[in-house]
């Protein structure tokens, strides 16, 4: 169904246990044949316990935010003009603002701001002016380093020069903080500041963490040497950045329910969450979905991210009855036969896979074309055929192949010029003259991306930074199979000063 300028729409929100509502105030027509039409969402300020009526809607009014940096704004932006399922119409009513949309979001989102500005409503007001009164035209000294007084983010090149945390409170507006050092006295300090909502943390010496006084937002944790962790209800991300220890336990408000959980490569034993409401695979080279499947039975979204990776049980997601959101890119090994058919996914609303085999975009755009006209929010691209995975398994050029701005030939060409240096490398051994080897592969190398940019200028920051850790991942192995002398023979910085001294992109 699409949605119609005027339309209010409601929807219950799992965060604030209420529903919500939003209103459509503009459409955007597709520019071509290949575009969606798009619609303008306001949120509008109203919750409650039960589905609104249209005399409840007639007394809606915008919702102005103010939260953190937003000036007494409205939460107004184009999305898909798709109405996503359990959105259900309460009235079409004239526009609450008819001033021009220039914001664009990926999802309609409702009530997403309206918690926001709830948390932020709750911190104490003398702190909530100290925050919006501090300015980047104002300097202050912590740890003896003069910084911006509207400094929201600090890392350990600060933290490890402090004798006295309570220096951090001329920062008003801090709200991340990143430390491999982690003590009980910092988080300590973080419990008691309310405006610290993303933290980074690893410790040698705290094994227990217990953040439920914080209004943490993302919890980034390396877990080794963690026994257990205590979550604060607010909480909507937790990332675990290294396999935790054997017996890690995690007690999160309604046992994760409204939490996402991030991992790298594969799910680790864990205890706790066992209505996660959902799960983030990021680098993964293998998975068996059925274990996760019963693991995790309560998932709304599940979003998995290959390296690229080989999934089995493709079809136990069907015993997945809440889920929400199912996002694969990067994922292979099964096919068409193996992926849910609509009706048995009954409750999908964001559907999005790349670079996942031929047959499966195939029949996925086949088999949900009907329920895109239901709300479905449907994408798929960068379909795989079975040779392009044997060619691709091992390049990490191959995201290239699809980018706007990359012509196929030249996402081939990087291939080639990984291949030539890993062939250039990979049988180095400290009796040849490895310098001489290695200058004349990072020439080459650096020159094939030269010759790219100059025909196509299509190499920009994401591409640069690319090709930079591409050369490092194979000269950093190739020193560390040197053994003693790795460090010397490689000579890793001059190699790396010869590639930026040559390099035109």
């Amino acid at each position: 169904m699409q949605a119609k300028v005027g339309d209010i729409y409601s929807v219950y929100s799992p965060q604030l246990q209420q529903y919500v509502a939003c209103q459509v105030t503009h459409l955007q027509q597709p520019a071509n044949a290949r575009g969606k039409a798009l619609a303008a969402i306001l949120q509008l300020d109203w919750a409650g316990d039960h589905l609104p009526d249209r005399a409840e809607a007639r007394h809606m009014q915008p919702l102005r935010c103010s939260y953190y940096f937003v000036k007494d704004s409205f939460d107004h932006g184009y999305v898909s003009a798709n109405v996503p399922p359990g959105h259900v119409l309460i009235a079409n009513l004239p526009p609450l603002a008819d001033k021009e949309v220039n914001a664009y979001k990926f999802g309609w989102d409702v009530g997403d701001s309206l918690v926001r500005q709830r948390n932020w409503e709750k911190i104490d007001p003398v702190s909530r002016a100290r925050f919006k009164a501090a300015s980047g035209a104002h300097n202050v000294v912590v740890g003896g380093q003069t910084l911006r007084q509207d400094t929201t983010r600090i890392n350990d090149s600060l933290l490890q020069t402090l004798t006295d945390l309570s220096e951090l409170d001329r920062l008003p507006c801090l709200m991340t903080l990143e430390t491999r050092h982690g003590t009980p006295e910092l988080m300590a300090y973080i419990q008691q500041h309310d405006f610290i909502n993303e933290l980074h943390w690893q410790s040698a010496v705290v094994s227990e963490i217990d953040v439920r006084a914080t209004r943490l937002s993302r919890f980034i944790l390396h877990p080794e040497g963690v026994s257990r962790v205590r979550l604060n209800p607010e909480l909507s991300l937790l990332s675990l950045t290294a396999t935790p220890s054997s017996g890690f336990r995690i007690e999160a408000d309604q046992e994760g329910r409204n939490l996402c959980l991030q991992c790298s490569q594969d799910l680790p034993l864990l205890q706790g969450l066992d209505r996660l409401g959902a799960l983030s695979l990021t680098g993964v080279k293998e998975i068996d979905l059925a274990p996760v499947v019963e693991r995790f039975p309560c998932l709304t979204e599940l979003r998995l991210w290959g390296n690229p990776g080989v999934v089995s049980h493709m079809q136990s997601i069907a015993a997945l009855p809440q889920l929400q959101m199912l996002t694969l890119s990067d994922i292979f090994g099964f096919g068409a036969a193996d992926f849910p058919r609509p009706e048995q996914l009954p409750n999908i609303s964001s559907l999005w896979l790349t670079s996942v085999p031929f047959d499966v975009v195939s029949f996925v755009r086949t088999a949900y074309k009907q329920a895109t006209t239901l709300g479905l929010d449907l994408s798929l691209s960068k379909a795989r055929k079975p040779e392009w995975l044997a060619e691709n398994l091992h390049n990490p050029f191959r995201d290239w192949d699809g980018r706007e701005h990359i012509s196929a030939t030249h996402a081939r060409k990087a291939a080639l010029a990984y291949k030539n240096l890993r062939a250039a490398t990979q049988n180095i051994n400290s009796s040849m003259d490895v310098a001489a080897l290695l200058s004349a592969a990072v020439i080459a190398y650096t020159e094939a991306f030269n010759l790219i940019d100059r025909r196509s200028k299509a190499i920009e920051t994401v591409e640069r930074e690319e090709i930079y850790s591409v050369l490092f991942d194979v000269l950093n192995p190739l020193e560390q199979k040197l053994g003693e002398q790795g460090a010397s023979l490689v000579d890793q910085p001059r190699l790396y000063q010869l590639f930026d001294q040559l390099r035109e992109f």
